[in-house]
């Protein structure tokens, strides 16, 4: 008996970086997505040879035209229509954020029921803003009003919001803050990442997500990797985002994703490599071997 034909799997156009060793960018994302059973459409805003934080790389920066242009060849073939979401990383000039937000208009004007993730990529505790000094208001003020979705880490919690964030209550208050900044009309969650604060249990480490019904706050063991390991921000918004596309539900979306995330850097740190080991990882994006519950917290 010949076996049915599964249905079409969902569709999700990534715009980020690209690194041709390592995980950062959509050298992150696109491979978790595909392992929960999405198609992806990658576009690069750069081609480096590995992530800048060996301090040595080579490479290019493409200029913002090549979105506009790889996007037209996309809606050439009539498959717009067809996109579910739009996930957006690292935007390294003014040009690409312009880029991306016109991307996602033009998703959502042949599918109107298209999400958009955008994880405002743009600093972290320890390194301070390490993007163009103009890329924090455009991203605020251009990319967040157009996002569903906002997957700010702590740090950049802070830098949008322009408030201090040292405990659960102070975080809370900011996401929602963020969360009005968001699209009218889609599910509008903001998701914080990698937050640490004064109220939390020693050797923890959360992340919380809050939307229109409540707010969810996952916690899993601080793995002590140092010196911290890049493109853990991107891997949890493509994971966090298939996992809602799939669910539909936030505090799943969030147990289920910090769940595979906590196994990736594990396995990580147990191998004793400087690269998050996305392939050696990969059966946990869809059923995590250990799952961390996220509690309700309002």
């Amino acid at each position: 008996m010949t076996a049915p034909v599964p249905a079409l799997p969902p569709n999700i156009l990534s715009i980020q970086s690209w690194v041709s060793y390592g995980h950062v960018g959509n050298a992150a994302a696109v491979f978790p997505l595909q392992r929960l059973g999405f198609e992806v459409w990658p576009i690069h805003t750069v081609q480096f040879s590995n992530h800048t934080g060996y301090g040595a790389w080579t490479g290019t920066v493409f200029p913002p035209e090549l979105v506009a242009d790889l996007l037209n060849g996309i809606e050439a073939r009539g498959v717009l229509a067809q996109c579910n979401a739009v996930l957006s990383g690292y935007m390294g000039s003014e040009g690409t954020v312009s880029a991306v937000v016109e991307a996602v208009r033009r998703v959502r004007a042949a599918h109107p029921a298209a999400l958009y993730c955008c994880d405002p990529v743009m600093g972290d505790v320890g390194r301070g803003v390490f993007v163009r000094p103009e890329l924090p208001e455009l991203i605020r003020t251009q990319a967040v009003p157009e996002a569903d979705i906002v997957t700010p880490n702590q740090f950049e919690l802070e830098l949008l919001t322009r408030r201090g964030v040292k405990t659960l209550p102070g975080a809370l208050e900011a996401a929602r803050l963020l969360r009005e900044r968001l699209r009218e009309g889609g599910p509008r969650i903001v998701v914080v990442t990698s937050l640490v604060r004064e109220d939390a249990p020693e050797g923890v480490i959360e992340t919380l997500a809050v939307t229109g019904e409540g707010a969810w706050l996952c916690r899993t063991p601080l793995i002590p990797l140092d010196p911290p390991r890049n493109g853990t921000g991107d891997a949890i918004a493509a994971l966090f985002l298939g996992q809602y596309l799939k669910t539909g539900d936030a505090g799943q979306a969030l147990s289920l994703s910090m769940s595979a995330l906590y196994a990736l850097l594990d396995l990580t740190h147990r191998m004793g490599t400087r690269e998050i080991q996305l392939v050696a990882a990969q059966d946990e994006y869809a059923r995590p071997s250990q799952v961390f519950d996220a509690e309700r917290v309002g």
